[in-house]
């Protein structure tokens, strides 16, 4: 098993004058609220443990004030923890020496704020190169590195503008670049993208999904946004008041909430949209692998089911009934199979929501053949899958209703 790039393991953060004489308090389990009121002190993060793979878009979210900027700034120890252990790459943050740490920071990860912060004296293109002037890169390297940057987040034209001059999107691809433009492996983005307007937000995730697909870089990307964790996420972690409910990838998430406050962020999130197809098929339930007619009908007969899937050395070819078989030999047909014992069932990929095969699902006789793009048959998605995703929504407004109804008669008892 690959070890992860980042581990982080009981981590604690108090803020207050005296944080280690409160930590027996915050190990006995008493609440955020409780240990305010009782010694004034803030419990920030609470026992969290997790790991970080290289390679991944890690989200974490929660609400204002669940601890999620605070766990971001540990990474790169702009905030140091009260107890605990962070490992990057095997190496203690925590023992990085000042000179170690300097060079941890300008090196090993960039940081993208919610707010921009770029230096607004500074033009498009200085902005973009300053990790590396901070890195002593001589000037024409860096101004080269910037100008590809700024051409990769769609900036190109813009070197010479100042920050005023753009717009908030703008603003924050210029950000972006800049903490590009380093080489950094690891890439903290603490809310990003929460100050933009909501189309030009969608424009940034789907710009850094892009990036993502040809840059493999290590991202811990900060949202209160559960529709965005879900859209960007690898994996999610979700944080209360400093401590960690759950962790998980997003159809996890969504299908498995841990407790009644992660159910309330899924509650109202389009599942059909935000669920693809390779999270709820099922393996092909029947695969038919004979040249022939009769093979194909006697490796038919075998099984329980009465259609498969054909496939020879070029992948999937269609669906097959039994009943097409059988007419096929009593109709002393040619041996081999060919397209017209095949059923026109459509063909869809892992990759689509489910919101797009819907109608193909609901309307087919049959489980449709999921076929990645080289022609290989993935598995199945059954028409009882696809209603599962919706039966617990349907489950809860039920009972809803139920409880409504249940209020009204007592109302009307009391009258």
């Amino acid at each position: 098993m690959t070890k992860p790039l980042i581990e982080v393991s009981g981590l604690y953060k108090v803020f207050g004058n005296t944080p280690e004489k409160v930590m027996p308090k915050v190990k006995e389990g008493l609440s955020k609220n409780e240990i305010l009121d009782q010694t004034g002190h803030t419990v920030g993060l609470k026992d969290i443990n997790l790991h970080i793979n290289r390679g991944e878009i890690f989200v974490i979210m929660g609400l204002s004030g669940s601890g999620k900027s605070t766990l971001i700034r540990h990474f790169n120890r702009l905030i140091d923890p009260t107890e605990g252990q962070i490992l990057v790459e095997g190496t203690d943050v925590m023992k990085l020496s000042p000179k170690e740490l300097q060079e941890f920071r300008r090196h090993k990860m960039s940081m993208v704020f919610q707010r921009f912060g770029l230096l607004p004296h500074r033009k498009v293109i200085d902005n973009v190169a300053y990790g590396l002037e901070i890195q002593n890169v001589d000037k024409n390297t860096r101004l080269e590195k910037a100008t590809e940057w700024l051409d990769t987040v769609g900036l190109k034209g813009y070197e010479d503008q100042y920050p005023s001059q753009l717009s908030g999107g703008q603003q924050q691809r210029v950000g972006l670049a800049r903490a590009l433009c380093t080489d950094a492996e690891i890439l903290l983005m603490d809310e990003a993208f929460s100050a933009l307007d909501p189309l030009i937000r969608s424009e940034m995730q789907d710009q850094l999904a892009e990036l993502q697909e040809k840059l493999h870089k290590t991202i811990i990307f900060i949202t209160h946004d559960l529709d965005e964790a879900l859209r960007l996420g690898d994996r999610i972690a979700i944080l209360k008041d400093g401590v960690l409910v759950q962790q998980g990838t997003p159809d996890d998430i969504l299908l498995n909430p841990a407790d009644d406050y992660v159910e309330a962020f899924v509650k109202d999130v389009n599942r059909a949209r935000a669920l693809n197809v390779e999270t709820v098929m099922q393996p092909p339930a029947m695969r038919i692998t004979a040249e022939t007619i009769n093979d194909a009908l006697a490796q038919m007969k075998k099984s329980a089911h009465d259609y498969g899937y054909h496939i020879t050395d070029e992948g999937y070819q269609g669906v097959i009934t039994q009943d097409s078989l059988e007419e096929a030999v009593n109709g002393n047909s040619s041996q081999e199979i060919g397209d017209h014992l095949y059923e026109d069932v459509p063909v869809i990929s892992p990759d689509s929501a489910i919101e797009e095969v819907l109608t193909e699902s609901i309307a087919s006789d049959y489980s449709l053949p999921v076929v990645d793009e080289d022609g290989n048959l993935k598995g199945s998605l059954e028409r009882e899958a696809v209603a599962d995703i919706f039966s617990d929504k349907e489950e809860e407004t039920e009972e809803e209703k139920s409880d409504d109804d249940s209020d009204k008669e007592s109302d009307s008892d009391k009258k």
